[in-house]
């Protein structure tokens, strides 16, 4: 049985039609969001992780250390969307890469002191940074702390005898980072899975809301599109690791819960779903659904993490084929000629410009775009406020460490609600930051961060539009021909007639979120080649009325029926 977006004859035209230039919007790039719901976790993790070195070396007299602990410091910003397992594992990765990339900035600043040489060196880490952070999904922020450490570290004084010590600090500050990050764990074990799986269902209410409203249209898409992102998020986390508990069964059947009503919005109770999802706030109980009996063996059971979304090897999304390679070739251009050109101008921190033009490098260009806006704006405004900061910050020592603690507060507490916003803070801190080993002349920070926002801005955004991205509509094709076999196969074991669905079901909720994410970020690219459109959207309506199907082929065998009899006893026999 084929899938209806299978018989639809591919697009091998496409290539031959003129390229497109699409408009770079400006409406709505500074609007505020709803804040994350989590923005307090790495705004308390990273103040606690960067205070306990920070007053240590204040103690000791040696601020002048502080950029080497707070490398390890600023680890504590990463991965609070893990499980603990999987969050401890990732955590500790993000601190060897961070410690890897002061390394070799503190290897190269010994080594030589030729500004281009610097530059250059500076662009290939932000270009490394940038694609692994891509590629492992490391998550927010991002690339961006690991370019700002190690690029400000290349153009401080250095030797070689001082390396290992530095490194120390960096290691040092890291474990405190580990330490602040892992410690939730012993109050909340399951804190992150039951954020998870509360917007997971919160996701699937709206959508629940906006199908009944509007039917098939606009809002509807987008609904939809943000639910089966949720819940395929919420799968991943809750089969981050092989760990089975009563908790994670039960969190489980709730995601299973608002995966029916993502496929079958006219036959969910989004009150109920609404309810649940409140009810995981806090450590009480896990909800149950009416439905599901205490002694009943449940979806989860047997489910194993790759029918979430089968896990990419790394050397494959890197290979020669990858779509990351073409934002690795922007960030590399952008950062050197943001770098070269600050050279040029004379302003002593070419590293600046550097992290500017690194900061911007988003899925497409469009977005690329939006954070350029969104930086000029979040600078601009930041230096006025270091302006009414430093005549505090300059008071002492300890005034200046309150005062980068506040300032790393309220970027993370702002910068969900919109990365102007969050820059405001973040551009104060960073040139207090500079002021750790002595006070400096604010007007002259301030002219050279101005100089160099706008240097780095303005040569970012043109790398990104010269080097253009002509692999965003292959990577399409391939979502495309993954959504299409997903759907046949789905369609394939409900013509059977018999046996479980939630697998394939699985498989396709994952296929159809890459698919749309692959069109997303090729709609925002210049000189695209034109979009099989109609076969992405004939792709996701088919996939979405399967789902709706593979619901209906549970509902009418029961939940006893939902789970492999072999996998199931696969997870029964694995270690607790």
């Amino acid at each position: 049985m084929s899938s209806p977006s299978s018989s639809t004859p591919p697009t091998s035209a496409a290539p031959h039609r003129p390229a497109r230039v699409r408009r770079l919007p400006l409406a709505g790039v500074l609007r505020p969001n709803k804040p994350s719901d989590t923005w307090f976790k790495p705004a308390c993790s990273v103040v606690v992780a960067t205070a306990i070195p920070d007053l240590t070396l204040l103690a000791l007299g040696r601020l002048d250390l502080v950029m080497y602990t707070m490398a390890g410091s600023f680890c504590a910003l990463y991965t609070h969307h893990l499980p603990y397992a999987a969050r401890a594992r990732a955590l500790a990765w993000v601190v060897a890469g961070m410690t890897a990339s002061v390394a070799a900035a503190l290897v190269t600043a010994s080594l030589t002191g030729s500004a281009a040489v610097l530059v250059a060196v500076g662009a290939v880490l932000a270009a490394l940074q940038k694609t692994l952070c891509d590629a492992t999904r490391i998550g927010p922020p991002g690339h961006l702390i690991f370019t700002f450490i190690s690029s400000a570290t290349l153009f401080a004084p250095s030797t070689l005898g001082q390396v290992p010590a530095h490194l120390a600090l960096t290691l040092a500050g890291g474990a405190v980072a580990w330490l602040v990050g892992m410690a939730p764990a012993l109050l909340r074990p399951h804190g992150p899975e039951r954020r998870a799986t509360a917007r997971a269902l919160r996701a699937a209410a709206a959508y629940a809301d906006a199908a009944r409203a509007g039917g098939e249209g606009a809002a509807a898409e987008r609904a939809r599109s943000a639910a089966a992102g949720a819940v395929h998020a919420a799968w991943q986390a809750l089969l981050a690791t092989g760990s089975r508990t009563a908790a994670r069964r039960a969190l489980g059947c709730l995601v299973v819960r608002a995966e029916e009503a993502l496929a079958a919005p006219d036959a969910a109770d989004p009150g109920a779903l609404r309810a649940w999802a409140a009810k995981l706030r806090g450590t009480g109980a896990v909800p149950r659904p009416a439905d599901v009996r205490p002694g009943e063996r449940d979806e989860l059971l047997g489910v194993e993490a790759e029918l979430a979304g089968p896990a990419v090897p790394l050397w494959r999304r890197l290979g020669p084929g990858s779509p990351l390679l073409p934002i690795t070739l922007r960030t590399a251009v952008g950062c050197a000629l943001a770098g070269y050109a600050s050279l040029a101008l004379g302003v002593g921190r070419p590293y600046w410009a550097l992290v500017t033009a690194a900061s911007l490098y988003q899925a497409n260009l469009t977005l690329t775009w939006n954070r350029g806006v969104q930086r000029v704006v979040g600078n601009l405004v930041g230096v006025l406020a270091f302006a009414a900061i430093a005549p505090f910050a300059h008071l002492g020592h300890a005034e200046l460490i309150v005062s980068c603690l506040a300032l790393a507060f309220g970027a993370e507490a702002l910068i969900s609600r919109n990365y102007w916003m969050g820059s405001v803070c973040v551009t104060p801190m960073a040139l207090l930051v500079t002021e750790f080993a002595r006070f400096q002349r604010p007007g002259e920070l301030i002219l050279d961060r101005v100089v160099d926002t706008l240097v780095g801005a303005v040569l970012g955004v043109a790398a990104a539009i010269l080097v253009t991205n002509r692999r965003a509509t292959d990577h399409i094709e391939r979502a495309l021909a993954a959504a299409e076999r997903a759907t046949e196969r789905a369609e394939a074991g409900l013509a059977a007639g018999s046996g479980p669905v939630e697998p394939a079901r699985r498989r396709l909720t994952a296929a159809l979120v890459e698919l749309r994410a692959a069109a997303d970020a090729a709609a925002g690219e210049w000189w695209q080649r034109a979009l099989p459109e109609q076969r992405v959207v004939a792709a996701e309506r088919a996939g979405h009325r399967t789902l709706a199907a593979t619901v209906r082929r549970s509902r009418e065998n029961g939940p006893a029926t939902r789970v492999r009899e072999g996998a199931a006893d696969a997870w029964e026999g694995a270690p607790a």
